[in-house]
């Protein structure tokens, strides 16, 4: 019988205007006042982590459900539409007093994404949304992006805590994801190392991006890094042993089982604690902790075919890997599926057009798939 999964948070809808193929090496060359930029159509897909590591885990073959909350417009029946076409839609919220969430993604060939955002209706999700009696029956209960979700980070995140520890309470694994936060707005102005300390021991798997992580519990470094990219992708300056391990050492010790870091095209940094705390992960999930106890591991990624976005291939990396965990998978093979994952997806402009079925993708690195160089 397949494990129960409920993917639950933010929700939006994506619009991608498609730029011309041809890197670039600096948003300034291509978005300037005044400019007239000539673009391709407009690719419109559900974006967020419910529709992205939601979809993508029963794409993969998961027995998921989805909870978000949108507003009742055009943009809503839009994801409604989508989700529907999944038989996914059926525990999504319509909140006739908000407005649908969406986000302008410009993604230009070569450098990293901008997203203009919109958060809408996310900004009232709350714990009461939640349906805890479903909760009861889920071996894992992923959220995902709580920074761009007004009711969960307000009050040092009493709502989120709140929220992973009843999940947990219920019997249900957790994993949490975060975004990218805007410095000027309300959610980069809080102390989310505090809201981090107080939630990070109701979480089992913490799957955030280097970026996000960087800029919530070391800004110093996170300042550092924007120096050092010259304006460009943090990642790209990325130390592996001065600037990702010491950040994951202090995940750690804020209360972390089992940290996944999204290094960018780079890879991704895994690390667990010990026996002792991973054999408090719900036993829903069947890991073994005696063989993922006290690993660290740096992923590189592997070769895509090609590049045309990166949006969303960050969600349904964690999709394989939370995936490949419930399927029983080895800790290396997980971290494999991964990073397969993520180099199939960045061939898209959407996150699930280029998701491949695990099997296929481990096929494809037994076969000596190709990895990048860091």
């Amino acid at each position: 019988m397949k494990k129960k999964v409920i993917v639950a948070g933010h929700i939006c809808l994506d619009i991608t205007p498609v730029f011309a193929d041809g890197k670039t090496d600096s948003i300034e060359k291509i978005l300037s006042p005044g400019k007239l930029i000539q673009v391709g159509n407009a690719d419109v897909h559900t974006g967020g982590a419910v529709a992205n590591t939601g979809l993508a885990m029963k794409i993969l073959g998961n027995d998921v459900s989805l909870i978000g909350k949108i507003g009742k417009d055009a943009f809503g029946n839009i994801i409604l539409d989508t989700l529907n076409q999944y038989h996914a839609g059926e525990d999504m919220i319509c909140d006739e007093a908000s407005s649908t969430s969406y986000s302008v993604v410009i993604a230009i060939p070569g450098i990293d994404r901008v997203f203009l955002h919109h958060s809408g209706a996310n900004d009232t999700f709350g714990a009461d949304d939640i349906d805890f009696q479903k909760v009861e029956e889920a071996a894992l209960f992923h959220f995902g992006y709580p920074p761009l979700m007004e009711a969960l980070y307000t009050n040092e995140g009493e709502g989120l805590m709140q929220l992973m520890q009843r999940v947990q309470e219920k019997g249900a694994a957790t994993s949490l994801d975060l975004a990218a936060v805007d410095p000027n707005a309300k959610a980069g102005k809080i102390r989310w190392d505090i809201i981090l300390k107080k939630t990070l021991p109701y979480v089992d798997f913490f799957v955030p991006s280097i970026e996000e992580i960087c800029f919530m519990i070391d800004r110093d470094k996170f300042e550092e890094l924007q120096v050092r990219a010259h304006g460009g992708d943090i990642t790209d300056v990325l130390d592996i042993e001065k600037d990702v391990k010491p950040l994951a050492e202090k995940c750690m010790k804020l209360g972390c089982k089992v940290l996944l870091l999204k290094c960018g095209a780079k890879g991704m940094y895994l690390q667990t604690a010990s026996k002792e705390k991973l054999a408090q992960i719900s036993s829903r999930v069947e890991l073994d902790a005696d063989a993922w106890a006290d690993r660290s591991i740096f992923e590189r990624s592997y070769v895509p075919e090609k590049i045309l976005s990166g949006t969303g291939a960050g969600d349904t990396s964690i999709a394989a890997f939370l995936t490949a965990v419930l399927q029983k998978d080895t800790l290396d093979m997980c971290l494999h599926l991964a990073a397969a994952t993520g180099a199939s997806c960045v061939a898209a402009y959407d996150a699930l057009s280029g998701l491949k079925p695990l099997d296929e993708l481990r096929d494809k690195i037994e076969k000596g798939w190709e990895k990048t160089c860091l």
